[in-house]
């Protein structure tokens, strides 16, 4: 269904002069343009263009509403955002010849005005001053479109990056997760660095965290370990990495460092953990604080003397660790040639 847009009622005439596209026209400019306008009606969920073919007509929403949708991965249609009646569009395939970005649905029942390619380039040859107007108008929308795409693409990025973040991270502490450190180790043995640079792991048990939280609460816990992990931060250099591997347990990488080195680091965090005063509640649920300290049991393996493969490296510091608590606690140990067995540790 067409007709000419001679007859434009004042509402509609309204809606067209007000479009971004006509907003800049004198009255004898705009009714120039109108009377080459077409009359299109669009029943709900019935197509205006689809994606990806060619056209050769601009479009401007008098009355109704349509929803404009995307391709993404080959067939799955993205919902992108909605136009509204003083709003055009399609305007890329005329002027730049490029096919349809998108497809365009009716969400309802919606009147259209349409101005065809053959008469875009009319007025732009005939008439300059209305085509630098409407060219001008594109322009302005499209720079409009681009910051939109802009910060959308953005969004996408910061979305991405938090994502990603979540995945190697630990939500309480923002140390990395086990996962994590098991695959970077991994991949430090994989690419062959063990075999030329030492690198050592330092594998940690907070004691008696369980006994803290009966006293003081689980939230005393949480800030036990909240407070050991930034304690641990602080003994680390650029290159270093600090995990945490479950509740109270926690590990370290520590790049180019031998046995030897690694037990000083080790001792220097063993010291400022059982150091630091925590301020927490009395008791659970009480307004009161009081100072509490934490002890930590650390246990050292280096990579190649000790281990030559990542689980190897793993499974010996594990051993040191185990060693740690059944010697008292509170203290470093460094694994021995022998692995002690795995027993009397809590």
């Amino acid at each position: 269904m067409s007709q000419t847009a001679k007859g434009l009622s004042p509402q509609n005439e309204d809606i067209l002069t007000g479009s971004s596209l006509f907003s800049s026209l004198s009255k004898l400019e705009f009714d120039a343009v109108a009377a080459c306008l077409e009359y299109r009606y669009i029943t709900k969920d019935h197509l205006v263009f689809s994606e990806g073919e060619m056209g050769k007509e601009l479009f401007i929403l008098l009355s109704g509403e349509l929803s404009a949708y995307v391709t993404q991965s080959g067939e799955i249609q993205r919902w992108m955002f909605n136009i509204t009646p003083g709003n055009f569009f399609g305007e890329m395939s005329i002027i730049a010849n490029e096919p349809r970005s998108a497809t365009i649905t009716a969400k309802v029942d919606s009147e259209l005005m349409v101005l065809r390619d053959t008469d875009f380039y009319h007025f732009i040859s005939r008439y300059p001053m209305i085509g630098v107007k409407l060219l001008k108008a594109i322009g302005d929308v499209q720079n409009t479109w681009l910051e939109q795409t802009a910060r959308h693409l953005n969004d996408l990025v910061r979305w991405g990056e938090t994502a990603r973040k979540r995945a190697i991270t630990d939500d309480l502490t923002g140390l990395y997760n086990r996962r994590f450190l098991e695959g970077l180790i991994k991949n430090r043995f994989e690419q062959g660095i063990v075999q030329v640079r030492n690198i050592t792991l330092l594998m940690m048990d907070l004691d008696k965290v369980h006994a803290i939280n009966e006293t003081y609460g689980t939230q005393a816990g949480d800030q036990v370990i909240i407070a050991t992990a930034d304690t641990i931060l602080q003994y680390l250099r650029n290159g270093d990495v600090a995990a945490r591997f479950s509740g109270d347990e926690f590990a370290v990488l520590l790049q180019d460092t031998n046995e030897y080195e690694a037990l000083g680091v080790a001792e220097r965090i063993r010291d400022a953990v059982f150091s630091r005063e925590i301020p927490v509640a009395q008791s659970p649920g009480s307004s009161e604080t009081t100072v509490i300290s934490a002890q930590v049991s650390i246990g050292v393996a280096t990579a190649p003397t000790h281990a030559g493969d990542a689980e190897s490296l793993m499974l010996k510091a594990d051993d040191a660790l185990l060693k740690a608590k059944r010697l008292g606690r509170n203290r470093v140990e460094i694994v021995e040639s022998d692995s002690p067995d795995k027993t009397g540790a809590d």
